[in-house]
């Protein structure tokens, strides 16, 4: 097991951390080197800017305002770069434009974290129930939405796109509310069901796993806290102790008294790698910290996350748990052709050791989890990235044949730049890179938004 220690969080105050003071429109950036003209579409990078003051010290590292970046690239070039905030009510207000239109719900409407795509909509996704901001092909922010009504409650910042049945899962929650809910959306982006889940003590799901048979809910210590949301947090929730860990399986088609729940060590996953189902067993890969949001209130860790494999034993119950790699790691990507399937291949950011907090690294992994290989890109002296998409070269290329895309800050030049990885050659040096006059903050995460 990892050992639990406090991590320096000075990293954050670096200037690939701070955030940008105003939206930018840049045709034509620079390439250097050959982009590939298969590549038609938009990278897509979203993550908290704040608007206004920023103080690692006191702000909550969830809780900055959404802002979204945007790399439109075709036939060979990259056409423009920008950078927008979503409208929430609070970025609206003060940029004195007009409220966007839509439906609340919740105590926050900040979708600060994830962008998906379903049913010919891209959405821009928060945590603690906030509904979905539609957004446009050029970032503006649409209206925020309830899926025509038929979304109950809030929503999730993680859900997942079943790439067979185009139906799209999510596991929702909100601060203070009993229970989550497993929902089901249809290929035509309508919740067609909405179980909810019995858990004690409201926790925080960031995310949870899919397998072509079963949801594996993640019922982790990290849960609502009252005494934080008194004291005026955004983000209330804090390590809980006494709440203990389990997965639960629930058949996708099941409900609440059909979950299946199995004991874990006390840990807290943000971001699952893949999961599916083999004979009696369910494999579930996950990026596992071991302790989050307790003596590092403000920041997403305080122990360094690696790369664990759950393996669910459907006729005992049992669930064993084990390393598969030691190295810092988080923000996991795959082909996600190979999504809810058996698959080899799992694309990481590499952290510096020290840094559990970090949104970036100095390198790129690449796991074979058949042979056990990892291979490294590293971005070079002074440099960052964070999450990478994965583009496969064609619709029937081999897993994980295609281009890694991904953003790098300098701090040299305090610039940012987008750096497109050619699979076949990892460890060499990028095939291209879209060379930015401006700074791209670390964020979360990254989306590539295919044309057509």
């Amino acid at each position: 097991m990892p050992t639990h220690h406090q991590n320096s969080t000075s990293h954050l105050l670096s200037s690939g951390y701070q955030p940008v003071a105003e939206e930018v429109t840049l045709p034509f950036p620079t390439v250097r080197g050959k982009l590939p003209t298969e590549l038609d579409g938009t990278f897509l990078r979203i993550g908290p800017n704040t608007l206004g003051s920023h103080d690692p010290a006191r702000d909550h590292s969830f809780a900055g305002d959404a802002m979204v970046h945007g790399l439109r690239l075709r036939d060979g070039r990259a056409e423009w770069y920008r950078n927008r905030w979503v409208r929430t009510d609070r970025v609206a207000r003060a940029l004195g434009e007009l409220p966007t239109p839509g439906p609340r719900h919740g105590l926050s409407d900040n979708t600060n974290c994830a962008i998906v795509q379903h049913a010919g909509h891209t959405y821009a996704l928060g945590d603690g129930g906030a509904l979905p901001t539609r957004l446009g092909d050029r970032l503006e922010t649409l209206d925020r939405v309830d899926f025509d009504g038929t979304l109950p409650g809030g929503f999730s910042a993680h859900p997942v796109l079943d790439p067979l049945t185009q139906e799209m899962h999510a596991v929702a929650y909100e601060p203070g509310r009993p229970g989550v809910d497993y929902l089901t959306l249809d290929a035509s982006g309508r919740v067609r069901r909405c179980e909810n889940i019995t858990v004690k003590d409201t926790p925080m799901m960031h995310a949870f796993s899919l397998t072509d048979r079963d949801a594996i809910i993640y019922d982790l210590p990290v849960t609502y806290s009252a005494r934080a949301a008194a004291a005026g947090s955004r983000v209330p929730y804090a390590w809980n102790d006494s709440h203990g860990a389990r997965l639960g399986v629930l058949p996708r088609e099941g409900g609440d008294a059909d979950v299946r729940w199995m004991d874990i060590a006390p840990c807290f996953v943000f971001h699952p790698v893949n999961a599916y189902g083999r004979g009696r067993h369910i494999i579930v890969d996950v990026m596992r910290h071991e302790r989050a949001f307790d003596r590092v209130p403000l920041h997403p860790s305080e122990s360094s996350p690696t790369l664990w494999r759950w393996t669910v034993d459907r006729t005992s119950g049992t669930v064993t748990e084990a390393q598969l790699s030691d190295q810092v790691q988080e923000f996991p990507r795959i082909d996600d052709r190979y999504t809810n399937s058996p698959y080899r291949y799992a694309f990481t950011v590499g952290l510096r050791p020290g840094q559990g907090a970090a949104l970036a690294g100095p390198a790129l992994l690449r796991h074979d989890l058949v042979t056990g290989r990892v291979d490294r890109h590293t971005f070079g002296a002074g440099r960052e990235g964070g999450e990478a998409v994965f583009v496969p070269r064609a619709a029937d290329a081999p897993e994980a044949d295609g281009w890694l895309l991904g953003v790098v800050h300098d701090t040299a030049t305090d610039r940012g730049e987008l750096v497109v990885i050619d699979t076949a050659d990892f460890t060499g040096p990028p095939v291209a890179a879209v060379r930015l006059p401006v700074r791209i903050p670390h964020g979360l995460h990254a989306q590539w938004a295919a044309s057509g």
